[in-house]
């Protein structure tokens, strides 16, 4: 079980404990694989106390402390003691301790790389964001995340997305509607997709992915609150800013850039004024930062 400090450390920062205490018990369990960690219980004494520093060794983004303090609290069955230096969303330089943990030797040992991969993996993500939030910086368009995640971390990997200053999409099939082509085609047309949609789940928001700028008029018409603009260059994206406008009827339309975005052309996306840049490379693409877990005497 996660403790209390622990516990309250996460729903502080919007992760829900239950969820990411699954999450740690899975990594753990995967890499004890029923067993023990033979290499530390037969070099380590069982009495042996250690502090360890968990430090970046690159510039970059925090994310995801609280989850590797989890990791620290479960092995350790709430023995660690943990100070944490930053918060997560603080910018890193090389040699920025992000935490520092203090407890039985042998399980700083055992749950150093199950922390060291989740951390690494989420300021990685936290990072990218961060670098596509610059890109755009006095444009007022959005970066925004997919689906296009990890399986079982979704919750996770949107979280550090956040941390980078960037926006989640819908977290999952249920809690908005996203009309995409292959919807299109087995409703008839893009419109009776919508309506369809709209009739079914009146309460949900609904989303229309569009690939020409026909189709674009016609489901805001229908009253489409969002527009996705599927593989529009920049010129085709300002075309149907200025086609939708922000004067009625259609000024509650947002529009929201995906596919075939690159970070160089980040900005002269977003300066054609859509509200949102929908970028999957944040989470499905994002190297890991560098960060290591430096021991010494406690």
């Amino acid at each position: 079980m996660i403790s209390t400090p622990i516990a309250q450390l996460l729903t502080a920062a919007g992760l829900e404990p239950e969820y990411v205490e699954r999450v740690v018990r899975t990594a753990v369990e995967e890499d004890l694989d029923g067993g023990l960690d033979v290499t530390t219980v037969a070099t380590v004494d069982e009495a042996a106390r250690t502090a360890a520093d968990f430090t970046s060794r690159a510039r970059g983004v925090a994310a995801g402390i609280p989850v590797a303090a989890a990791v620290l609290d479960h092995v350790s069955g709430g023995d660690a003691e943990l100070e944490f230096h930053v918060e997560d969303g603080t910018r890193l330089e090389p040699g920025t301790v992000l935490f520092t943990a203090s407890g039985r030797t042998r399980d700083l040992l055992t749950a150093e790389r199950t922390a060291l991969n989740l951390l690494s993996h989420l300021c990685g993500i936290a990072t990218v964001t961060r670098t596509w939030v610059d890109a755009v910086e006095g444009t007022g368009a959005k970066i925004r995340d997919t689906r296009k995640t990890t399986p079982g971390l979704r919750k996770l990997e949107k979280y550090a997305v956040r941390c980078g200053g960037g926006v989640n999409h819908r977290m999952s099939l249920s809690d908005a509607a996203m009309v995409k082509d292959n919807h299109v085609v087995a409703a008839g047309g893009v419109v009776e997709a919508f309506e369809a949609v709209r009739k079914r789940y009146p309460d949900l928001p609904i989303e229309v992915e569009v690939d020409s700028l026909d189709q674009l008029l016609p489901v805001v018409a229908a009253g489409a609150e969002l527009v996705l603009l599927d593989n529009f260059t920049p010129e085709r994206m300002r075309a149907a800013v200025l086609l939708v406008g922000r004067n009625e009827p259609y000024g509650r339309t947002r529009l929201e850039a995906s596919g075939a975005l690159t970070l160089d052309l980040a900005r002269a996306a977003a300066e054609t004024g859509v509200d949102y840049l929908s970028v999957g490379a944040l989470t499905h693409s994002a190297p890991i930062l560098d960060v290591g877990c430096d021991f010494r005497t406690a």
